[in-house]
């Protein structure tokens, strides 16, 4: 009887003490604890501590998180405010997510942020905080496992009680302007042995890559881009077992090889561009069957494409360009379906196009620039619906422009420039590509034919148009509708007489090259003076038979190219506001009179003047300056006279000089024998006198390799 009794009591507190946690435990997922009140105060003193300013955030959704921080009304739970996390228990500030949150400001070690040691995650990426050093209390925050501080100007050495975060699995201080040193890398690899996820992009590390980073087997992303890192790259660090993004592009010093892949790997993004890795890409990177980015352009790769790669059918983006391969393009990339993005530009690939390519029908991108590819354009590109770029310049591309390609309903831009077609296409085909702004046929063997109703056509606004050698006979008339062009070249073409009085209107505000160059132009009709493009960097006129005084591009321009015309007159005043010239090219034309005496206007940015076969005359001003980048100067075939510019010797970048056929009166220039690069020197046809050389000379011409007198 009592043993029966005991039995009940035993069953009935149990069932009493399990109503109870029942009831406890939907009190506690109802009721959150108040966060506390020092804790409150402290965000409060970080949040004054800063102005809002929408300049401190790029991000276009950002937005001052902080405003929702203010103890009016009901709003004193600080657990309640806009991206502050509490712990849902004890009611402590776990967790701040302010990125692009419009703070400016700076921090210091006695910001009250650091007495928020319950802190587990920490996000002020997107911000400006004025280039200051990043506190050494952030040790405080002990309890860290996520701290991002990408791209909040902060400056200077990270502090060394960085690797005292031994809790740390996320770390990201990209895009600052931060360096590493004490401690180094290999010191925080050795401390921070949980990390998963680390990106210390544009940090200042110099050095090599310490092995000991292959040994955090938690890493699943590792970002060292731009570091300014040199040495080996360890093997090692390909082995990670969790390794699932590499990415240490733009180190230059960087070099090693690729591993033979003889192992399982869940790697989905190897990104080494611009570095100094070079060999072979071994036929096992087929083995890596998670990839789904290579990024490994201006390495120094060489060999074949192994056809492996086509075994990587999660790929979504491919870049071997600006390497060494050579061989055929693999007929296995037609397995890549995924393919989005392909470039192999500027590689030594040879044979045609894989007609597989038809099968990429995700392909967005598609970059085959300067190969030694032959054959024919095939025609199942037509079933690349999705190709908003098509980049197939400088290769041997033969035969007939396929009449698929104008069914590229997406096409943006379309570059077949310097190959070896033999076909006549209407200009009227492209027009039907409605999205197509850029279009590049420069001497690819094309002659196109402009309708007279593409003029009287709405034509989509272009942005590029390189027609360079397409056997054009007049100025296209649409073109007086374009106003969005920057880039237009119609050089070497059969365009005769005047140049339209509409073409000075034509872009004004975004032109930034004009080639003309190699036709049967006469006259440049009423231009303005100064010519109205404002944003020009380009004009080439040369080899024409243009008449009358020289035209004046904007004072932006850099390269002013007017050879080998009949123009007339001075050279006009104007010309020495241009004081970004760097090539400046008057040569064969008629022009006459002194020089300007304002040349030293062109400042240090000078590099090329040719004056040859004209008719200046009289001395060539004293205007060369210290700290100029001049390279090459040509004053042969004209008038000069008087003494030569002592001011040259300043030039020390100089490489040629030629000052033949003239009426320089003068002794030897010993005094250019101190120009340290000068390689050609020719004087003849003056009236220089005197003694060559003398045995207290100290010019010693080092460079110098042709000497004509």
């Amino acid at each position: 009887m009592a043993s029966s009794l005991n039995r009940l009591k035993f069953v009935y507190w149990l069932s009493f003490l399990s109503t109870f946690h029942l009831i406890a435990t939907r009190s506690f997922s109802f009721v959150q604890p108040l966060c506390h009140g020092h804790e409150r105060s402290y965000l409060l003193q970080f949040k004054q501590s800063f102005v809002i300013n929408k300049t401190a955030s790029i991000d276009p959704s950002a937005y001052p998180k902080v405003a929702s921080w203010t103890l009016e009304g009901n709003n004193s739970d600080c657990c309640s405010w806009d991206r502050v996390e509490c712990d849902e228990f004890n009611g402590h500030v776990i967790g701040l997510d302010l990125h692009s949150s419009y703070l400016y400001g700076s921090i210091n070690s006695s910001s009250s942020l650091f007495n928020l040691v319950h802190l587990r995650s920490l996000n002020l990426a997107d911000n400006h905080f004025n280039y200051s050093q990043i506190p050494s209390t952030v040790s405080n925050l002990s309890k860290l496992t996520h701290l991002n501080l990408s791209g909040s100007m902060f400056s200077s050495q990270i502090p060394l009680e960085f690797s005292q975060l031994s809790q740390m699995s996320s770390l990201d201080l990209s895009l600052n302007h931060l360096e590493i040193k004490k401690p180094s890398l290999g010191h925080l690899a050795e401390n921070l042995t949980r990390l998963e996820n680390l990106d210390l992009s544009w940090v200042s590390i110099i050095s090599i890559v310490p092995n000991n980073l292959g040994n955090l087997s938690s890493l699943t992303s590792l970002r060292l881009s731009d570091c300014q890192l040199n040495g080996e790259f360890p093997i090692g660090i390909f082995k990670l077992p969790n390794l699932r993004v590499l990415d240490v592009q733009f180190n230059e010093g960087l070099t090693g090889y690729l591993p033979d892949f003889q192992w399982s790997s869940p790697l989905e993004e190897i990104i080494l561009a611009n570095t100094n890795l070079s060999g072979k890409l071994p036929s096992s990177i087929g083995n890596l069957g998670s990839l789904t980015k290579i990024d490994m352009k201006s390495c120094n790769f060489s060999g074949f494409i192994p056809s492996s790669l086509g075994n990587l059918t999660n790929l979504n983006f491919l870049d071997l360009s600006f390497n060494t391969f050579k061989g055929h393009i693999p007929s296995s990339f037609g397995n890549l379906i995924q393919l989005s993005f392909l470039s192999l530009m500027d590689n030594e690939l040879t044979s045609p196009i894989p007609f597989e390519f038809a099968n990429l029908t995700q392909l967005t991108y598609l970059f085959l620039y300067n190969n030694f590819i032959s054959g024919q354009i095939p025609s199942g590109l037509m079933n690349l619906t999705k190709l908003s770029i098509l980049e197939l310049a400088v290769n041997d591309l033969t035969g007939q422009i396929p009449s698929s390609i104008f069914n590229l309903e997406n096409l943006e831009l379309l570059d077949l420039s310097m190959n070896n077609f033999t076909a006549k296409v209407e200009f009227d085909k492209f027009v039907k590509l409605k999205k197509l702004t850029s279009l590049h046929l420069s001497n690819c063997g094309v002659s196109l034919s402009i309708s007279e109703t593409s003029d009287n056509t709405t034509l989509q606004k272009f942005q590029n148009l390189g027609l360079f050698r397409c056997n054009l006979s007049k100025f296209p008339n649409f073109l007086a509708n374009q106003d969005e062009l920057t880039w237009l070249d119609l050089g070497d073409n059969n365009i005769h007489g005047q140049v339209p009085e509409w073409f000075w209107n034509v872009s004004k505000e975004n032109l930034e090259l004009i080639d003309l160059s190699y036709n049967f132009l006469t006259s440049l009709g009423q231009h303005p003076i100064l010519l109205p493009w404002t944003h020009l960097a380009i004009l080439d006129l040369e080899s024409n038979k243009f008449q009358g005084t020289l035209p004046i591009p904007s004072f932006s321009t850099l390269q002013y190219l007017v050879s080998n015309n009949s123009f007339t007159g001075k050279i006009p005043e104007l010309i020495c506001n241009m004081s970004s010239l760097q090539v400046l090219d008057l040569s064969i034309n008629n022009l006459s009179g002194s020089l300007p005496q304002c040349l030293h206007n062109f400042g240090d940015s000078l590099l090329i003047l040719d004056l040859r076969w004209n008719a200046f005359e009289g001395n060539i001003p004293q205007a060369w300056t210290s700290g100029s980048k001049l390279m090459m100067i040509n004053f042969s075939q004209n008038k000069f006279q008087g003494l030569l510019p002592r001011s040259l010797a300043k030039c020390i970048m100089l490489k040629a000089l030629d000052f033949s056929n003239n009426q320089f009166n003068d002794t030897f220039p010993t005094w250019l024998g101190n120009l340290p690069n000068l390689k050609l020197l020719i004087l003849r046809s003056n009236e220089f006198y005197g003694p060559i050389w003398t045995h207290k000379a100290k010019y010693k011409f080092p460079s110098l390799q042709i000497f004509d007198l």
